[in-house]
């Protein structure tokens, strides 16, 4: 269902003022010196005990960075997660909420045998503990050590023929317990895809957890998509449905700022939003401690081969 803006606002609107409110946020915090990570810690008191461990053998992983990861307090409690709201506080608020349990995730479309996984078989996947990096379109950043499997591997189970060219997620979509659907910013349910070969690549993963235990509901639990090398908008969340198609699907988006946000959004200094510089980021919680944009974030020389002869100026 396509959620129609009034007329003054503007697709371009959106990011902007999250951005500004966010940057407010952290400002009165530096005036007032207090650290970012600190005032997490107590923010997300108790919050390990609602996600146990995940259970059997969790591997470690040789595509895993040997950088430091964020603390768990902050990873779960500065989130995009726009069904729950547009403010970087509001997943954590208010994702409680989202009903996970009973879970079924529908993969169909150019498969040779479509079918409908519970979350529960997909978590008996071998899985492997991923420390990867995070960069957002609004030129953040993060190290989060997820755990899932390879996409490949679910593909595995489905077969998908040679008529599938893209791999399209839908979101799942709760209004009831969503706030963030109330508002006017994005069609839903959330849908994002990847090209085939990206999504087949061995650095795509499921992730079904965080640190070891179950993954948090502000984090896209209990299944989501995670592309190291793009735009953390690519990672879809609380995925419901896996539909492989021959036809490239429009993304949410795309269809809300087409000029903005691009169907491959890999990170790329090269390119920048239209409203901010994209060569430089800020690694959270260091948020005033720039640093140079990598290309692909840091992944290139895994995945620049998917794009051989692609103007990525054109193809952002």
């Amino acid at each position: 269902m396509l959620i129609k803006r009034p007329a003054d606002i503007r697709p371009s609107e959106i990011t902007p003022e999250t951005v500004y409110r966010e940057r407010r946020h952290f400002m009165r915090m530096a005036g007032a010196g207090v650290l970012y990570a600190a005032g997490m810690r107590f923010a997300a008191a108790g919050a390990e005990q609602a996600y146990p461990p995940l259970e059997g053998p969790i591997a470690k992983s040789a595509y895993s960075t040997t950088e430091e990861p964020n603390s768990w307090d902050a990873i779960t409690q500065y989130n995009n997660y726009y069904e729950f709201g547009s403010g970087k506080r509001d997943p954590s608020r208010h994702a409680h909420r989202l009903q996970v349990r009973p879970w079924t995730v529908v993969i169909e479309g150019e498969v040779a045998r479509p079918r409908t996984i519970g979350i529960e078989e997909l978590l008996k996947l071998p899985l492997e503990e991923r420390i990867y990096r995070l960069r957002c379109v609004e030129a953040w950043s993060m190290v989060i050590p997820w755990v899932g499997f390879e996409f490949n591997k679910l593909a595995a189970l489905v077969e998908p023929t040679s008529k599938a060219k893209f791999v399209e997620f839908t979101t799942v979509y709760q209004p009831e317990n969503m706030p963030g659907t109330r508002l006017p910013v994005l069609e839903w349910p959330y849908v994002e895809g990847l090209r085939i070969d990206e999504a087949m690549h061995p650095l795509t993963i499921m992730a079904v957890g965080l640190y070891g235990r179950v993954l948090p509901n502000q984090n896209g639990a209990p299944l989501r998509l995670v592309v190291p090398w793009k735009y953390g908008f690519k990672s879809a969340k609380s995925i419901v449905r896996i539909r492989f198609t021959e036809q490239q699907p429009r993304t949410a988006w795309e269809k809300a700022a087409p000029h903005e946000y691009g169907f491959y959004a890999n990170v790329n200094p090269a390119v920048n939003h239209p409203r901010w510089s994209q060569k430089r980021e800020k690694r959270l919680p260091a948020f005033f401690a720039s640093r140079e944009t990598q290309p692909f974030n840091g992944y290139a020389e895994q995945v620049a081969h998917l794009y051989a002869g692609m103007d990525l100026r054109k193809y952002y």
